[in-house]
């Protein structure tokens, strides 16, 4: 063999050109391939309901189920109270007892928040109506909303906030514990036991609390008024003047379809409880909110019903 001399050895302007040749036919092949894969035809899209739209479907099921269970369980237990009433009647010192439970232990509360309500009341319609010249009309403006509206409405809502909350909690606590299935196991009804009694104590105490809150109220704003310049008999001869008796009444009315819906729906949440001490806490918080909700839904048709026409005054 003869060895290679530096004469022999490749030009770079050859290697160049060579280097140049290869490289266009990589880049023409890679091309080529890039149009056959576009060419090529392309598979169906998938047309079925994306996942996120699937669990939100499932998400609407669910609560209406959820609803309608809820329907289902607190119109069974209202008619289970209605005929264990009829039948057996309820334990006396157990009616008591809850009595004592549900409605001593939510005066405070009730008191607080209206009071303080009926002040603040005041002292908006006292500043509007120095403003207009018309103070004479204050007393009744306050007396006509407390006796219709705000004293129903903010004592069901306390009501619920203090005892309905306790029952769901005290009957939550019951089944965990299984004393509820012991009860059963003992022929003893938990209807008769534990619902009726609390059912029938917030019916008998929530009204009274009602004329509570009225009175409270409209102390508050009798206090504030006077503060704010109105005379105190001008504010009493407004309210005699712009109330009536009827105005009492629908109130009353207001306040036994609260404490219905409170003592049923926290009764309803407390035997429905699963899950120990979490389920016992759940319980509690959906048995105020559904109680005050349902509380608002209510005054809204029950305020059509009573009142058919408007009466000037």
């Amino acid at each position: 063999m003869r060895a290679t001399t530096l004469k022999d050895a490749p030009e770079p302007q050859a290697l160049g050109r060579q280097a140049r040749t290869l490289t266009r036919g990589a880049g023409d092949s890679i091309l080529t391939r890039m149009a056959q894969e576009a060419a090529k035809p392309q598979p169906a899209r998938d047309k079925r309901t994306p996942p996120q739209s699937q669990e939100e479907r499932s998400a609407i099921v669910n609560g209406f189920y959820a609803v309608l269970v809820f329907l289902g369980e607190t119109t069974q237990l209202s008619l289970q109270a209605l005929g264990t009433l009829f039948r057996g009647g309820v334990d006396l010192r157990d009616l008591i007892r809850q009595m004592a439970l549900v409605g001593a232990d939510s005066v405070w509360i009730v008191l607080t928040i209206t009071s303080a309500t009926g002040a603040v009341f005041a002292f908006y319609t006292a500043t509007f109506s120095l403003q207009i010249g018309f103070i004479e009309a204050v007393g009744g403006t306050l007396g006509y909303a407390f006796l219709n509206e705000l004293g129903p409405v903010l004592g069901g809502v306390a009501f619920a906030s203090r005892a309905g909350a306790a029952i769901a909690a005290e009957i939550g606590s019951m089944v965990v514990t299984e004393q509820v299935d012991a009860l059963r196991a003992m022929a003893v009804s938990p209807i008769r036991y534990l619902v009726l009694p609390r059912v029938l104590a917030a019916v008998l105490m929530l009204p009274l609390l009602i004329v509570l809150a009225d009175i409270a109220g409209l102390f508050g704003g009798y206090i504030f008024a006077g503060i704010k310049g109105i005379p105190p008999a001008l504010f009493v001869d407004s309210v005699l003047k712009y109330t009536q008796a009827v105005d009492l009444i629908r109130g009353l009315i207001k306040a036994v379809c609260f404490a219905l819906i409170v003592g049923i729906v926290s009764c309803q949440q407390g035997l429905s409880t699963t899950g120990g001490a979490t389920g016992v806490g759940r319980s509690t918080t959906n048995s105020v909110v559904l109680c005050v909700v349902l509380i608002f839904v209510a005054d809204f048709f029950l305020a059509q019903i009573l009142t058919q026409q408007v009466t000037s005054r």
